[in-house]
């Protein structure tokens, strides 16, 4: 007698080291679009809820960005059920335009997906999602292209919340063997087409072959290795600065003290800047913005206010780093 085919028990045990820990009952939902990667999660999800005694179901989102979505959205809950879903919600949303087409559609799912899971309820609720190694290197190279930091070049955690990830140490091509294996029929978006598609979609079809070609099929790997590497690195950095806030943040409207923010580190202090301006609400900081903030600390020449996400200002007066936002008054604080 014959076991599973070795893709399928690939996926299955990314899946269970995962949860593993998790308690008996725990319920667990799996964001399904119907591609590959979420399509093999689920089959995988729904074998460790039998084995180990969790919740499983699948939460499937319709972006309506494309015609036809809403059948798109029933033909991947039904295939979710057929891999073993017996509970999947279809949620329907609509797409901003705030951060670009991708970012607001991210944020919309992310969204769908919270209000369902919270909505439920059930036991120490966690969201699975089917990020594949081949992901996590389209992600380093996009930051790597945007000039981005650390953070960034950390590509997408394993774990954030109760968003979690098994599959960043597979393959693309695992994913897709082990649906053919399973008798599932994904679906392939169009707007991973290589022509017409979002930049990662050219990224994915074109520059991955290409660099595959020239330094080898190692490359993907590399690249997620890289990632790994610099993501317990960010974490240190962001640890000791959220530390040295502690020290710093003010008890009055006076700001932060230039002088002792010109003393840390640069990769304390610009990590520094972002988390005290975001903490306040201004929104994600670009890279642009937190190299404009550290100037006013480090390379003041009478420039003035630098605008910032979310309607906020930052100037500097009498040796101090202000963060305002006109229609809230003390802002800083």
């Amino acid at each position: 007698m014959t076991g599973p085919h070795p893709s399928v028990s690939a996926v299955r045990n990314a899946v269970r080291e995962a949860l593993h820990g998790s308690d008996i009952g725990t319920r667990v939902w799996v964001a399904c679009s119907g591609g590959p990667d979420s399509l093999a999660l689920a089959a995988a999800t729904a074998f460790a809820a039998r084995k180990d005694g969790y919740m499983a179901g699948a939460i499937v989102v319709d972006h309506g960005m494309q015609p036809g979505s809403a059948e798109v959205a029933k033909r991947a809950a039904s295939e979710a059920k057929k891999a073993g879903m017996s509970t999947v919600y279809v949620e329907k949303v609509t797409v901003g335009r705030d951060g670009g087409r991708e970012a607001a559609a991210r944020a919309a799912r992310y969204a769908a997906l919270d209000a369902r899971v919270d909505a439920v309820g059930g036991h120490q609720p966690v969201i699975l999602t089917g990020h594949t190694m081949d992901d996590q290197a389209e992600t380093v190279l996009l930051a790597l292209a945007r000039g981005s930091g650390a953070r960034a070049l950390s590509g997408i955690p394993p774990r954030r919340g109760r968003i979690v990830r098994p599959l960043l140490s597979l393959r693309r091509k695992d994913t897709i063997a082990a649906c053919q294996a399973l008798g599932l029929n994904p679906w392939h978006d169009p707007t991973n087409e290589p022509d017409g598609g979002p930049r990662r979609s050219a990224l994915r079809g074109t520059v991955m072959p290409a660099l595959v070609e020239v330094l080898g099929p190692g490359v993907v790997s590399g690249l997620a290795r890289s990632a790994a590497l610099l993501q317990a690195d960010a974490d240190e950095l962001d640890r000791q600065a959220r530390a040295a806030m502690s020290d710093t943040h003010p008890t009055s409207d006076v700001g932060w003290n230039c002088e002792m923010l010109a003393s840390m580190p640069d990769a304390i202090r610009s990590r520094m800047l972002k988390l005290l301006a975001e903490g306040l609400g201004t929104g994600p900081l670009t890279v642009a913005h937190v190299v404009a903030l550290n100037q006013l600390v480090m390379a003041y020449r009478g420039q003035g206010a630098v605008s910032l996400p979310g309607g906020y200002e930052a100037r500097r007066e009498y040796g101090r780093l202000m963060i305002t936002h006109p229609s809230k008054p003390g802002s800083h604080e």
